[in-house]
């Protein structure tokens, strides 16, 4: 599936060399072994699994041709070992972003997909949730009864928002990262776009690129310093930057920051942060 052409650039080259699982009729055990193993490493977010924590009932269903693909799918989704990885220690809307991607293969759209299931978890609960995604006209369309659900939302697809793409970033942070192991923590990443209705910064996963590892802070604050001395009268630009090297004691490398610089100095500004070592994320009117 055709990612993008700079999907080494962004991390993503796993996903644009690979072919979704799909099980065929008379499938053999060891084909069926393949697509559990990619269920779990899609279903829960990468995150490592012990022999002990095997839904090895479940597996044998699928090994026996007794259920689908789906049908696993659903099962590993509604385990208490997926509620616990993922359910009871975070916010709801965080659960929720995860569902769309470990069950949809993508980021949510908008505000109201997020307020649709939480309206269904509130009044029907978790399970009932969980069903929504994977009974969808979206989920039969894209994976059926047979193939392993897979990231999609980093590719073009008919009828997807664009936006769909940026936002994917934000959950995915690398092929050898989990989803209980990113910065993070447990917040949501997506709840300010999507109040906003704006699109996502594209920031590939740290180490993997040159200049795409740029985090805003926390509280979402512009920053009060810059390389210049004033504005005069100038538009302001904010230059997003990744990879400083500061000249300090002890030295700190791969710093990421913020600037506001003057269009008149905007020029010598982006001299100095090449001469630094540094990756302009982006530049934007502040």
């Amino acid at each position: 599936m055709a990612v993008t052409t700079a999907a080494s650039r962004l991390g993503v080259s796993a996903f644009s060399d690979s072919i979704p699982i799909e099980l065929r009729p008379n499938y053999t055990k060891e084909e069926a072994q393949i697509a559990i193993r990619a269920v779990y490493r899609q279903v829960l977010g990468n995150d490592y699994i012990m022999a002990s924590e095997r839904l090895t009932s479940l597996e044998s269903l699928l090994c026996n041709n007794s259920i689908t693909v789906k049908d696993f799918v659903r099962g590993v989704a509604k385990s208490e070992l997926y509620k616990t990885k993922f359910l009871y220690d975070n916010f709801q809307t965080r659960v929720i972003e995860l569902n769309f991607k470990h069950l949809l293969g993508r980021a949510p759209y908008d505000e109201a997909e997020i307020i649709k299931h939480l309206d269904i978890y509130q009044n029907f609960g978790f399970e009932a949730d969980i069903d929504s995604y994977i009974d969808s006209a979206e989920y039969d369309e894209n994976f059926g009864e047979n193939i392993v659900p897979y990231y999609r939302g980093f590719s073009t697809q008919t009828q997807q928002k664009t936006v769909g793409f940026t936002r994917m970033f934000q959950l995915y942070r690398g092929y050898a990262n989990s989803d209980r192991a990113q910065i993070a923590g447990k917040t949501s990443r997506l709840a300010k776009e999507l109040a906003r209705n704006t699109a996502s910064v594209v920031s590939g996963p740290s180490g993997s690129n040159d200049g795409w590892a740029y985090r805003p802070s926390a509280k979402g604050n512009a920053p009060i310093q810059g390389f210049g001395n004033g504005n005069n009268g100038d538009r302001l630009y904010r230059i997003e930057v990744s990879s400083l090297n500061l000249p300090r004691y002890p030295k700190v490398r791969r710093v990421s920051r913020a600037l506001l610089v003057p269009y008149s100095e905007l020029s010598q500004t982006l001299q100095k942060i090449n001469k630094m070592g540094g990756k302009v994320a982006s530049i934007t009117l502040a």
